[in-house]
C-alpha cells in the first residue's frame, strides 16, 4: 500500500463508521420489523372496488392523488388508498390513457391464465375475535366464505369485484424449529411430502349481496 492510497483510505474511515452509526437505527427498523407499505392494483369499476374495500372489507379509503399518465397520450388516472388498518395500505388505479384503452384484465389470475386461488392479497386478523368479526361481516354483506385451517394459521377467504382473491389470516402459534430447519431443503425438495389441511368451513351468505 503507497502512502497516498493509505491517506485517501484513512481520510474515508472516519466518515464511513460516522455514516453507519447515523444510519444503524434507520437500519435496524427496516430489517427487524418491515412490513410492505402497499400493494397496487388496476379497477375498471371505482365504484364497485370503492363499497366492497369500505363496507365489506372495513378498510378508510385516506388518500386520492390525480394526476397524468407516463408518455404522450394526454392520459389520467387516479391513485387510490385504502388504510388497512395497521399502517399498510391497499390502493387501486383508475386509468383514463388512449393508449390503455378501457378492456384492460383487473383480474390478476385470469390475466396470467392461473385458476381463482393462486395469486392473492392476505390481511392480518391479530386475534380469533377479529377473524370472526370479518367473517360475519363479509357474510351479512351476501359472501359466501371459505374458511380454512392451515395448522399454523386460520384462514377466510372470497373475492372482490375484479375477482381477485382477499383473504383474512390468524396467525395461530409460531414456527417450530423443526420447520425452520426443514425449509430450505423442503423448498428444494422435487417430490415434497403433503401437508393437509386441518379443516375447511363454508360459512352461507346471511344477509343480501
Amino acid at each position: 500500500m503507497t502512502d497516498e492510497q493509505g491517506a485517501t483510505e484513512s481520510q474515508h474511515q472516519p466518515g464511513q463508521e460516522v455514516l453507519s452509526k447515523e444510519h444503524r437505527p434507520i437500519l435496524a427498523s427496516h430489517t427487524v420489523c418491515m412490513g410492505f407499505h402497499h400493494i397496487a392494483l388496476a379497477t375498471r369499476d371505482t365504484e364497485a372496488t370503492h363499497r366492497f374495500y369500505t363496507d365489506v372489507m372495513d378498510f378508510e379509503l385516506v388518500k386520492v392523488v390525480a394526476s397524468p399518465t407516463p408518455g404522450d397520450s394526454g392520459g389520467w388516472s387516479k391513485h387510490f388508498f385504502y388504510d388497512t388498518g395497521d399502517g399498510p395500505m391497499i390502493a387501486f388505479w383508475e386509468i383514463h390513457d388512449p393508449d390503455i384503452g378501457e378492456d384492460f384484465p383487473t383480474d390478476i389470475n385470469a390475466a396470467a391464465g392461473l385458476p381463482w386461488w393462486v395469486n392473492h392479497v392476505a390481511f392480518d386478523a391479530p386475534t380469533r375475535a377479529a377473524l370472526d368479526e370479518h367473517r360475519r361481516r363479509w357474510t351479512d354483506h351476501g359472501h359466501t366464505v371459505i374458511e380454512v385451517d392451515h395448522d399454523f394459521c386460520t384462514s377466510i377467504y372470497i373475492r372482490d369485484p375484479s375477482q381477485n382473491l382477499v383473504e383474512f389470516c390468524l396467525t395461530t402459534r409460531d414456527f417450530t424449529e423443526e420447520e425452520r430447519r426443514g425449509a430450505q431443503a423442503l423448498l428444494r425438495d422435487p417430490s415434497p411430502e403433503f401437508e393437509s389441511e386441518k379443516g375447511v368451513v363454508i360459512h352461507q351468505p346471511t344477509g343480501p349481496a
